[in-house]
């Protein structure tokens, strides 16, 4: 049953939204955007094509009606195409403000495709991702009929299956961003964990042969460990180490790995506690935005030159670490793309039939390339 409105908007305001129809429909000017991939043969995107379990998905009937109007040469029958981007939270440094910002980028380069999308962004305020808000946040404007594209920063493998299943069988066009996902999505656009931690490892083997740092004592860490992104960068870590280095020691591992929190008080804390209690550690992994407190803690306990880091995203401390020699690389995710691949996805899909592939490439930021990820990164957050 379809809520009204006025229900709707009682049960947006309970979940938090942050933001309306913030971004109106206009006209812009032509902007570079990636290249998509053609439909599949025998599918007649975005009006119908086959899904990747089989099944087969049909637009909407209002999303067609709407696209038939806008197809016309008269402006006065333009119609708004609602697109939705929901996000896990919008009080995580760093991560919340490069998300809203990416998806701020994204709404021109979409309308540059289909100037008649319409962006709304929306996530939880809480100091963790939540899942369960978020879904309540999607379900309130989707069951008000205000969805006509929808972008999911997932937050875990199967928890946001059920409702992306439900609203791409209703013929409304699900990508999900930012982690894998086992929906019935066009696209999901994100790393592989375990990739990312194999990845990770390599960097630190290269790194300790080209320096010499013939490390053996290693733990791994984060802000929300159990999450299936945080199991796998850990993991795909210590299997990489342990294969190049079968004598090396972890002192945790992904099933008791430290809990920081994503507060910097707290995560500086639990670092000096971790470097004091274990006199033997050599090198400490982070695997979302923690490391560069542990930086500051290996300074502050007089480890440096003796303990070293590795972490993900970027941060001007993490950089600073970078170039001291602290920490070997920050992996850069790239925030901002998960964030704005949505939109253009939703507008390239409904206007040229295109669905995006997934192009997310992890970026090691080291010593070599400090410099001009320092000035992307201050681009990017008007630093």
């Amino acid at each position: 049953m379809r809520v009204t409105p006025r229900r709707a908007t009682a049960a947006i305001a309970s979940a938090m939204l942050i933001g309306t129809i913030a971004v109106p429909a206009m006209a812009q000017d032509a902007s570079e955007v990636p290249a998509g991939s053609p439909a599949a043969s025998g599918d007649a995107w975005p009006t119908t094509g086959t899904l990747k379990d089989g099944s087969t998905f049909t637009l909407k009937q209002s999303i067609q009606d709407k696209l038939a109007l806008n197809s016309d040469d008269d402006p006065a029958n333009d119609v708004p195409i609602q697109y939705l981007f929901s996000y896990g939270s919008d009080s995580i440094p760093l991560f919340s403000p490069q998300y809203r910002a990416g998806f701020e980028r994204s709404i021109p380069e979409a309308q540059a495709i289909m100037p008649q999308l319409s962006g709304t962004p929306i996530a939880p305020a809480s100091a963790l991702q939540d899942v369960n808000l978020q879904i309540q946040q999607i379900q309130a404007l989707w069951e008000a009929g205000l969805i006509d594209c929808l972008s999911i920063q997932s937050t875990g493998t199967d928890a946001f299956t059920n409702i992306t299943n439900q609203i791409m069988a209703e013929g409304i066009p699900v990508f999900t961003v930012g982690v894998q996902s086992n929906g019935n999505e066009l696209t999901n656009f994100t790393q592989i964990s375990m990739n990312e931690g194999h990845q990770a490892a390599q960097i630190v083997l290269d790194w300790m042969e080209a320096t010499g740092n013939d490390l053996n004592v290693f733990a791994v860490s984060g802000g929300d460990p159990p999450q299936n992104w945080a199991q796998g960068r850990m993991q795909g870590f210590i299997d990489g180490i342990k294969e190049a280095k079968p004598d090396a020691t972890f002192i945790n591992d992904a099933s008791t790995a430290l809990a920081t929190t994503y507060d910097p008080a707290t995560t500086f804390d639990a670092y000096t506690a971790l470097l004091q209690g274990n006199p033997e550690l050599q090198f400490i992994e982070n695997v979302d935005i923690g490391a560069e407190h542990a930086d500051r803690a290996i300074v502050d306990s007089g480890r440096e030159g003796e303990v070293f880091t590795i972490g993900w995203n970027v941060s001007e401390a993490q950089m600073d670490a970078v170039e001291q020699g602290i920490q070997v690389a920050a992996l850069d995710q790239k925030w901002g793309d998960q964030a704005a691949f949505g939109a253009v996805a939703c507008a390239d899909f409904l206007q040229n039939g295109v669905i995006r592939p997934n192009s997310q490439v992890l970026v090691p930021v080291t010593q070599e390339n400090v410099e001009a990820a320092r000035e992307e990164f201050r681009a990017i957050t008007g630093g």
